[in-house]
């Protein structure tokens, strides 16, 4: 049976390195990495290197290594389908396995085609229909504040029905199954129709702008109010946020995302002037969410709830995030996840149209962190005025400090408990500690998808070695080194191969590896910016796989990553423009062929390119990298 590769991305995802290899190896952490003895050789030394941006381990001693994969496969001498099936497993994740393969990214690509045609004939029905459906769909988003322009940029529509979008697509060429594929069309009694009838249509976009689904509120009194896309091969609902890809921009400068939950509120804010907003499609905020707002969001994401009883619902679920990685000791790896309520049972469409923008940043200001705003529900549930009220409120106020019940944080919230309950500290620390932590569990809704550019479809063998021509020089030696660490730091930095692009693709790459390397970073990035490390080191060694060897290894930390390339690039540039001259050089001894006025120019040629190397060398040594 095959597993299919989104299927194995999603484990991959799910599967952080370091939770894994902690589970098995005492870890010690070393500024962004973190270091042990290896478990596959006997040592005393700590040798073993366990990267979480990169998702990759390495052995320096016994050169064992690879991603979370080829570790389980090692640990339990398993091969890699069992690897798979054991962290899935771990994660609590349902493998479909199949016989046949998974969409290919050719079918991916049609499928795409689909949806932006759609959206296109969607939008043209909004703007120019003459039915009286079209003007009360324009009606109703005029009625919402969103006239003028606003449909233009949120490439908003309006879906007739009728078949009219089937009959659309199939003069485009596509074909029924790739119509029901992309979810814009459903097959009833062996006939093809729209899925979306008269209703106001919210196209949704990835990170990268492709149209991937829809959303569809219905404009007469009928349920669902919002119908949404099903999951496909694009589209998976606890993975994708609405908005994102207008707001990365805003949460980069701001460094705070604000997540809520529903189209028209991210539209809404964005008009006002609060870009940072993204919206979850119909589910809670899950661990995927999360990790794609963290690539953007530096200082802290923000979950901002309805005040309505839905938004509270939405507010208990949200407790499930709290764990060790919003605790300090996290350190790097922290993720500072507050919360907030809007007041008066209002959502934040509402409220910006009550209140204002300014209001709306007020009360995102005064957000609580998560684990407050998870103990505060708990204990204004009950009256503390009564014995009664105090031990119940005491429980469940515990019961959220109960996955992180072992860190200094937990007893520091506890101590604040017993305060407010007036209960002796000592008592409610006894509590905490005989709490059993809750088993970390990844349901359908909260698993993890594969990231951009990724196929995970096979493990990864950082052992292989990398072909090398035999006798190799010192200062090539020193050559091949020098390419092999500047890929290893650029994989991990991908905003320096955009910043250097230029001068990446301009070097002579000596290693055949490093050429190849280089030339899918650049792609990658090319494709979608906003790829993370892990997801380029992904793809790279699925397709080269003695390139884990390279990312593992490669030295570099993330404060001196810029300076190193810099540098880096411009000792391989000289290299390069010192090779040229060495060959015109010995033209010049063996000017066989050449008449004298080529030779003149040749000399001219070599002059000046001795002279600007001669300068660039004088200049790269007064630069001092640590």
């Amino acid at each position: 049976m095959a597993i299919s590769s989104e299927d194995i991305q999603k484990v991959r995802d799910a599967s952080d390195i370091v939770e894994v290899f902690s589970e098995r190896v005492p870890l010690r952490q070393r500024g962004r990495e973190f270091w042990c003895c290896c478990p596959f050789h006997e040592e005393k030394t700590p040798s073993c290197k366990v990267d979480p941006n990169t998702q990759l381990f390495y052995c320096f001693g016994c050169h064992k290594g690879g991603d979370v994969f080829k570790f389980v496969q090692e640990i339990e001498g398993i091969e890699f389908p069992d690897a798979v099936r054991r962290l899935a497993e771990r994660a609590h994740i349902e493998l479909q396995e199949t016989a046949g393969r998974g969409p290919s990214q050719g079918e991916k690509a049609r499928l795409k085609d689909v949806c932006r045609e759609a959206s296109e004939f969607f939008h043209l029905q909004l703007m120019r229909g003459r039915s009286s459906e079209a003007n009360a769909a324009r009606m109703y988003l005029a009625n919402r504040g969103f006239g003028g322009e606003v449909p233009k940029k949120w490439k908003l529509g309006f879906a007739p029905g009728k078949g009219e979008l089937v009959a659309h697509l199939r003069t485009r060429g596509f074909a029924n199954k790739e119509m029901i594929d992309a979810n814009v069309a459903v097959e009833r009694n062996g006939r093809v129709s729209d899925r979306f009838f008269n209703r106001v249509m919210f196209p949704i976009f990835d990170e990268v702008g492709d149209c991937i689904a829809f959303g569809g509120r219905v404009l007469v009194n009928d349920e669902p109010t919002y119908l949404n896309s099903q999951e496909t091969p694009l589209f998976h609902k606890s993975r994708v946020l609405y908005g994102l890809d207008k707001a990365k921009a805003g949460i980069t400068a701001t460094g705070v995302a604000i997540v809520v939950e529903g189209y028209t509120d991210v539209i809404a804010c964005h008009e006002a002037g609060v870009t940072n907003v993204v919206a979850t499609l119909g589910t809670a905020l899950t661990k995927q969410h999360i990790r794609s707002i963290s690539r953007h969001a530096s200082k802290r994401i923000v979950y901002l709830f309805d005040g309505d009883a839905a938004g509270q619902r939405a507010a208990d679920r949200a407790l499930e995030f709290i764990g060790e990685s919003m605790t300090p000791e996290a350190g790097k790896r922290r993720i500072d996840l507050v919360a907030c309520t809007l007041p008066d049972n209002l959502d934040p469409a509402d409220f910006i149209a009550n209140e204002g923008a300014d209001a709306l940043r007020a009360a995102v200001e005064e957000a609580q962190p998560l684990i407050s705003f998870g103990i505060e529900r708990r204990l204004a549930a009950f009256d503390t005025e009564t014995a009664e009220g105090r031990a119940s409120a005491v429980t469940e106020a515990l019961a959220v400090l109960a996955p992180i019940k072992d860190s200094l944080l937990a007893k520091d919230y506890a101590i604040q408990i017993a305060g407010r309950l007036h209960l002796r500290e000592n008592d409610v620390l006894d509590r905490l500690a005989k709490l059993k932590a809750p088993r970390v569990s990844y349901n359908d809704d909260s698993a993890p998808s594969y990231a951009a550019g990724s196929s995970a479809s096979q493990s990864i063998d950082a052992s292989e070695p990398v072909p090398e021509p035999i006798q190799l020089t010192e200062t090539e030696i020193s050559r091949r080194s020098y390419e092999g660490n500047l890929l290893g730091v650029c994989a991990k930095e991908p905003r320096l191969v955009q910043q250097y692009s230029s001068e990446l693709a301009g070097i002579n790459w000596h290693d055949p590896l490093h050429s190849a390397v280089a030339s899918q970073l650049l792609d990658i990035l090319a494709k979608d910016p906003s790829a993370s490390a892990a997801s380029i080191v992904a793809a790279i060694t699925t397709t080269l796989p003695a390139s884990a060897r390279l990312f593992a290894t490669s030295a570099g930390d993330a404060q001196g990553a810029e300076a190193y390339v810099a540098y880096a690039l411009e000792a391989l540039s000289m290299g390069d423009l010192e090779e040229a001259v060495d060959v015109y050089h010995a033209q010049l001894k063996n000017p066989e062929g050449l008449s004298s006025e080529e030779q003149d120019l040749l000399l001219e040629t070599v002059t000046q390119l001795q002279k600007e190397l001669n300068e660039r060398k004088a200049a790269h040594a007064r630069i001092s990298i640590q």
